[in-house]
């Protein structure tokens, strides 16, 4: 690790003179975070203060090669969170390896499709309404098709993804476990309106034992310590197989000509084999308005149901009800602009902890973040 943070420095000060890249494209963002959660069941709230810093280069290569490396704050090996809690003894904090990617758009195509191959951010890999099946910080490992999706950017009218993931090597490739997901959208205007509607399948594949606990958790060592984020398991494997199929979609567009807003809104449903209930889930939600300049503002609200069996814990979103699945509640958060790359923001979360379980969880977020 040591020796490849040298190497990212070098070419962060030497641009990597020898290479035809004609645009090096650096990025970065560094966030500072207060947090108090609070339990219904508890005395006590836990305050922590938080940074997330990530820094990468987005090379343009020529015309059908672009590529991509970052590096951030390790977030404790949790796959969906870069945060870094500060303590500890004022000891160093650790970095690793978030991004790194070949993305291949070849021009016989007229640049409409890209074949992306290596680590990724998700809300570059799969198209993502919100984060009631993937949290914003997951990044996937493997290979995905993009037809007229372009990173971020849906182009209008039909856009399509397919992906294989992997999720574990253990050394036999017949029981490693990963997954494969096949999403197609369509983006368009209706008069003043603009929208998105999509559909979405991940078949997750060798995750699930047998009713007396046989087989491997196949997630690494942060599953067994963390446990199964919700979702039904015998002793120490999957109760179920996941095989989710995902609807989601937004319509938007401006008040007054200026204001702008949008409706979003996602469902999902584990229709595997065996999975009897508590297997569907939703999100609805409404934002107005956009940070994107100094002086601009914006506000989010959304309300959310996810029964234990609807996805796979592990990804989904990992602030609301203390992550994964079993939980219903609200958030609201606002933003604003404050100056030239920096913004400043509040979000308050309001979940019971298990649906009908009457434990409600009370969280309030206050973010700085400087993007540059």
């Amino acid at each position: 690790m040591k020796k490849f943070i040298a190497l990212f420095a070098f070419l962060l000060v030497s641009g990597w003179s020898t290479a035809e890249a004609v645009e090096w494209n650096w990025k970065g963002d560094v966030r500072y975070r207060y947090e108090s959660k609070i339990k219904s069941t508890k005395e006590n709230s836990r305050d922590r203060h938080r940074i997330r810093a990530r820094l990468g280069v987005y090379p343009w290569i020529t015309e059908e090669l672009t590529a991509g490396v970052q590096v951030s704050t390790a977030g404790g090996g949790d796959p969906v969170s870069r945060n870094q809690t500060l303590g500890d003894g004022f000891t160093a904090k650790d970095l690793n390896l978030n991004q790194a990617f070949i993305d291949y758009h070849p021009m016989f195509f007229e640049g409409e499709t890209n074949f992306i191959f290596g680590k990724r951010e998700v809300k570059q890999t799969l198209i993502r309404v919100n984060d009631l099946v993937w949290d914003s910080d997951l990044t996937l490992e493997g290979m995905t098709f993009h037809f007229g999706k372009d990173g971020k950017q849906q182009r209008e009218g039909l856009n399509a993804v397919a992906g294989y993931y992997f999720i574990n090597e253990d050394g036999d490739i017949e029981d490693d476990p990963f997954f494969w997901a096949a999403q197609l959208a369509y983006t368009g205007q209706a008069g003043d309106l603009g929208f998105m509607l999509g559909a979405g399948y991940y078949d997750f594949e060798n995750i699930q034992g047998g009713d007396d606990g046989d087989g491997t958790a196949v997630l690494g060592d942060w599953s067994e310590d963390e446990g199964f984020f919700g979702n039904s398991a015998p002793l120490d494997v999957y109760e179920y197989d996941y095989n989710i199929v995902e609807i989601f979609g937004n319509v938007g567009g401006k008040f007054d000509g200026s204001l702008p807003w949008k409706f979003y809104g996602q469902y999902a449903i584990n229709v595997a084999d065996g999975v009897e209930d508590m297997n569907n889930g939703y999100l609805i939600g409404f934002k107005l308005g956009k940070a994107k300049k100094v002086g601009q503002w914006e506000i989010d609200a959304n309300y959310s149901y996810l029964e234990s069996d609807a996805v796979l814990g592990a990804y989904t979103d990992s602030d609301r009800w203390g992550g994964g699945t079993d939980g219903q509640g609200f958030e609201v958060g606002a933003k604003y602009h404050f100056v030239q790359n920096m913004t400043v923001g509040a979000k308050y979360l309001r979940h019971e902890d298990g649906i009908d379980s009457g434990t409600n969880l009370h969280v309030l977020q206050a973010d700085m973040v400087v993007k540059f």
